[in-house]
């Protein structure tokens, strides 16, 4: 983990600002010209790779609509197509949409209907039956859907339940984030390390007496302690960070976190790297590579600081970027509550059910 990848193994494309949740109502659409110019370099890339996805995610993507959604798919090829969505607009058109362009779906729900109560329509009316509903649909024509959950009260007691709503709720993975302060969410996530410890070793017993999905967090954590005790923990990491590009709907590239997309600092200026309009992505992420400067660069002094100080280094690579920047005001700082909570605590959780399940 020295240095920034040339090609990534994804990349986040923005088809829409809208989300027909609240935080986003400002409805750009990306032009099919972006979509050509990262296809250009991407269908390139998918030659090289046993697989390569292009994620449609950042705002609510279905809200671009189909017609605009396949033209943005088209100019693609030799990829894989993820959609991250809310699920309320999925409908009977939308699946045979899914279906016809053979799209790798995720979810976002949050849990029950009191876990998802943060999940509201403009009019402030909860969306988890419509979230249901979009589900619903899915699992009616046979689509198979992960999930993503956002976890906003970390403790012992919750995990359970949790892991029975997923199991029921028939996804085939899951994947659990700590609430993260970020962007334009500024609530606190600090959390009782106790808690956040609990929580994740009680639901790495819940996953472990009924393992049906898989479990994104607890998987990696268990497999990395078993390459720890094999002497093989070092091969687990790739040797460079993948840049991760996310093009924001007006082609502009930013590189190693997507939530910095559509931000800027008085400090740092924008966080975008260029615009694929006017440079091929490819040219941009070699550029960074051979010379990273200002925040990229400043970031990559922090990796080096926790690979210097934390005992943790090899399980996670290093503080996120934008995690860094939105709760220390810097790329160069190290531990964060990110990394306590979905980390460090994790890893620990994990630990403390092996010891005692």
């Amino acid at each position: 983990m020295r240095g920034i990848a040339t090609i990534p193994s994804y990349v986040i494309m923005q088809p829409t600002t809208l989300c027909n949740l609240p935080f986003r109502a400002d409805d750009r659409r990306m032009p099919v010209a972006v979509a050509e110019a990262v296809a250009a370099t991407v269908n390139d890339w998918a030659v090289l790779a046993p697989r390569f996805s292009v994620i449609w995610h950042g705002g609510e993507p279905l809200a671009a609509g189909r017609e605009h959604l396949a033209a943005l798919m088209a100019p693609f090829d030799g990829v894989e197509h993820h959609i991250q969505t809310n699920a309320t607009l999925i409908d009977d058109a939308w699946c045979d949409f899914i279906i016809e362009h053979d799209i790798r779906v995720g979810v976002s729900i949050d849990g029950t209907e009191a876990q998802t109560a943060q999940r509201v329509d403009r009019g402030g009316r909860a969306a988890y039956g419509k979230i249901l509903k979009g589900i619903d649909r899915l699992r009616e024509r046979d689509i198979p859907f992960a999930a993503l959950c956002v976890v906003s009260d970390p403790r012992g007691g919750v995990a359970d339940e949790l892991y029975a709503f997923f199991r029921d709720l028939g996804c085939h993975s899951l994947g659990i984030n700590i609430e993260e302060c970020e962007g334009v969410n500024d609530r606190s996530n600090a959390h009782d390390p106790a808690d956040v410890r609990a929580f994740w070793s009680e639901l790495t017993g819940a996953w472990r007496a009924d393992p049906v999905i898989e479990l994104r967090e607890i998987e990696w954590a268990l497999w990395y302690a078993g390459a720890t005790l094999a002497g093989t923990a070092d091969e687990l990491l790739p040797r460079r960070i993948d840049p991760i590009p996310t093009i924001a709907y007006d082609g502009s590239v930013v590189l190693l976190s997507p939530e910095l997309a559509g931000f800027a600092d008085p400090d740092y200026g924008s966080f975008s790297s260029g615009n694929v309009v006017t440079t091929g992505l490819a040219e941009l992420l070699e550029c960074t590579a051979a010379e990273p400067s200002g925040w990229i660069a400043e970031y990559l002094d922090g990796v080096e600081a926790c690979r210097d100080t934390c005992a943790y280094f090899g399980f996670c690579g290093g503080a996120h970027a934008a995690n860094r920047f939105f709760e220390l005001g810097r790329f160069d700082g190290t531990e964060t509550h990110h990394c306590r909570n979905s980390k460090i605590r994790l890893l620990e959780g994990v630990l403390d059910h092996a010891r005692t399940g």
